[in-house]
């Protein structure tokens, strides 16, 4: 019998939809009493720089990339004379009552003067006390007392999923609020070595840069600080510095005007499939040592190419990009707890980080080998001795370039490349092309064996299997 003819039945279906958009409404948060307690800490930051030459801070055309995002220059400031003034828009928010602010290293970067903005509308000049260019962090201090504060939350118990907000300045517009969820956590991006980023779909834009994000209990877990777009607006992929990082770079920026970070000195690699096999783990797990610098920290507390680092004080190391922002919250000349895997087997190591250099270098040392060139059959490779400079000009102790690699070869199914140098086979080293088409044919068949090879000065480790 339909509902047409039966009114009672109806009415029963009603009522239910009616409870049910009603309780799907009740689970929505609600922000308001959020942001009326938190906006008022939350600053808009311009600055003035001097430019030299004519240049806009945002170009026309804006490729498929993660960037910071700047606000809108004014009208007028994009062409005029060779010296002008440039102002970019941003945001910040206060952590103390005395004035210190947060925000983006790259909203103030190169500024001739900061301007901040309260929510009351005052406007005073702040002083930077320090940036750090790693982290994209930058602390600022306002003479100023009786502040609003935020509150400050703990982002290592934020979790995917969980509701966030934001509020910012995007193009301007003060005090904006958007809101979304946590997509992702401990997200690495190009060329931001030392963040484990927060990604979020909150509504991000040119101006929200340095503002804060919450969580629904009003405390700050991030800060806004990068987009990935197309177009130079939102698409729906934003991400945030999180606040036990930023805290961090704040005391140290507070009592020394700059960051010091743990440093190995070694060149890492993820664990594929294939070389896991070979290192005899059951999974894809770790940070594999493709190179260790001699003089450095990771070589004077034992580590050695090939050892795959598991855990950095407890903290477990699931992917390459996760040690580097690990070793990096290590004070330099601390000891820190390193689980690794060496042929095999599990082994601790307690290694004292040194202080990361500005431009961190592998170092080698001169070896002469004067060995003829030979074919190494089963991996379908020809190689012969170096040429005279390369070992010098790549860092590389030992090894053999590899001259022809054949089509639909085992080596070619690894990724081995021509005028790569291979350094050592299934734990080995490689001293010269003889002593390599010897280890070549004692290799086991069907079974992945880790080679270790320098492309162009960069170490990497490739798995490679002989068939049949």
């Amino acid at each position: 019998m339909s509902n047409k003819k039966n009114p009672v039945k109806a009415l029963a279906f009603t009522l239910l939809l009616t409870y049910s958009l009603f309780a799907a409404a009740a689970n929505l948060p609600d922000f308001t009493q959020l942001v009326e307690r938190a906006a008022p800490a939350v600053v808009n930051i311009s600055t003035t720089q001097t430019i030299k030459k004519q240049t806009s801070r945002i170009p026309q055309e804006i490729p498929e990339i993660f960037r910071h995002f700047f606000g809108e220059l004014p009208e007028g400031l994009q062409q005029g004379p060779s010296q002008k003034h440039h102002q970019s828009l941003g945001s910040g928010f206060i952590i103390s009552e005395d004035g210190y602010i947060l925000t983006n290293n790259h909203v103030v970067e190169n500024a001739d003067e900061v301007i901040v903005r309260l929510s009351d509308r005052r406007e005073l000049v702040a002083e930077i006390i320090g940036s750090d260019t790693s982290s994209d962090l930058a602390l600022l201090k306002i003479s100023a007392k009786g502040l609003p504060v935020v509150k400050i939350g703990n982002s290592d118990k934020l979790k995917v999923g969980e509701w966030v907000l934001a509020i910012g300045s995007p193009f301007g517009f003060d005090h904006s609020v958007t809101a979304g969820i946590v997509s992702a956590k401990g997200r690495s991006l190009p060329n931001e070595t030392y963040v484990p980023f927060i990604q979020t779909d909150v509504a991000i834009n040119p101006g929200n840069s340095g503002g804060p994000l919450f969580n629904l209990d009003g405390e700050v877990i991030g800060i806004n600080s990068q987009i990935y777009t197309r177009s130079g607006g939102f698409m729906g992929l934003s991400f945030a510095i999180p606040m036990q990082v930023a805290l961090e770079v704040a005391d140290q920026l507070k009592s020394q005007g700059k960051v010091s970070r743990g440093w190995l000195g070694v060149a890492i690699q993820d664990v594929s499939r294939d070389l896991a096999e070979s290192f005899g783990l059951e999974k894809p797990q770790g940070a594999l040592v493709a190179n260790v610098d001699p003089k450095g920290p990771g070589a004077k507390g034992g580590l050695l190419a090939g050892d795959i680092i598991l855990q950095v004080n407890g903290q477990k190391i699931h992917t390459s990009t996760e040690l580097p922002p690990a070793v990096g919250r290590i004070r330099p000349n601390e000891k820190g707890k390193f689980l690794i895997v060496r042929n095999g087997l599990r082994k601790t190591l307690h290694i004292a980080v040194g202080e990361r250099p500005d431009a961190p270098q592998i170092s080698g040392k001169k070896s002469d080998d004067a060995t003829a060139p030979a074919v190494a059959d089963k991996l379908g490779l020809t190689v012969e001795i170096m040429p005279a400079g390369l070992k010098e000009r790549w860092f590389v102790d030992n090894g053999v370039q590899v001259t022809e690699v054949s089509p639909e070869s085992a080596a070619a199914a690894a990724g081995i490349r021509r005028g790569d140098v291979l350094v050592s086979i299934a734990g080995k080293s490689i001293v010269s092309p003889s002593q390599f088409a010897k280890l070549v044919n004692a290799l086991p068949t069907n079974q992945s064996v880790a080679a270790r090879l320098v492309r162009r000065g960069n170490p990497l480790f490739v798995a490679l299997k002989v068939n049949d």
